[in-house]
């Protein structure tokens, strides 16, 4: 679902952009939450960022995510987990709307951005302190999953560690009649990244941030096989909005 929109200079958005000896112009960086909804329940992939933090950025939003839940039926109490892919102000906006929620994230990106370095200023304008505050009370109960390795978190759903962007970056792949959905996050934000090399901006390890495109180019390999990308403008044109929904204009058809 897309939810959020705006505007940014090549320059801001790839890694030493001067380095490709291109003119510098404006992109559309959109942002998105992906929804699975199966047998298996509800699972919210990511949860965006909320009026707060996105208005302080100056970030446009389109719909919040909870009332785009909602415009597809699915309340507060329904969804049945939350994958927190990366500890970025806009993955982290709305977890505590979801009260039911278990909350599932790599145990490396939560001791990151509960750790030292988080506040470092290369880090802490990415970061919203009060969000990361209640992943931190959820510590330590059943509610918080902290992953070490690839794990199937729901049947034919699986959230995979590949770091590069942040140290416990998540993809999620879903299986579905066709094949599978690779639900990218920002392992890939554009699909230039994975198309020319690029890498983006904000990164933590740059050679993780290249294993990652490899792994993205692997997986796409396989037949069958969808790569839906973290803020692309392109996803809404390769993955076209379900039909019963013109207002939102969020829906994607892949899953």
């Amino acid at each position: 679902m897309r939810y959020g929109t705006r505007s940014a200079e090549r320059s801001e958005i790839y890694l030493n952009y001067r380095l490709y000896g291109e003119a510098d112009r404006v992109d559309v960086m959109d942002y998105f939450v992906w929804v699975v909804r199966d047998a298996g329940g509800v699972t919210l992939i990511d949860t965006g960022y909320n009026i707060r933090s996105g208005g302080r950025r100056g970030r446009t939003m389109l719909i919040e995510p909870p009332a785009a839940l909602a415009a597809i039926g699915i309340g507060p109490t329904e969804v049945d987990r939350i994958v927190v892919t990366h500890g970025h102000y806009d993955h982290t906006g709305n977890v505590e709307a979801f009260p039911n929620a278990q909350v599932i994230m790599a145990r490396a990106e939560f001791d990151f951005w509960t750790g030292p370095y988080a506040n470092r200023i290369q880090f802490a304008d990415y970061r919203e302190a009060e969000d990361i505050a209640h992943l931190s009370q959820l510590a330590g109960t059943p509610r918080l999953v902290l992953l070490d390795d690839t794990t199937t978190i729901a049947p034919g759903v699986r959230a995979r560690i590949v770091g590069g962007h942040t140290p416990g970056q998540l993809l999620v792949e879903v299986d579905d009649a066709a094949g599978t959905v690779v639900i990218a996050s920002d392992v890939i934000h554009y699909y230039e990244e994975v198309e020319r090399d690029m890498p983006f901006a904000v990164v933590s390890d740059v050679p993780g941030m290249y294993h990652g495109y490899e792994m993205i180019r692997s997986l796409a390999a396989n037949a069958g096989t969808r790569v839906v990308a973290g803020h692309d403008p392109e996803v809404m044109r390769r993955f076209p909005p379900i039909a019963g929904h013109p207002g939102l204009g969020v829906m994607l058809s892949v899953v």
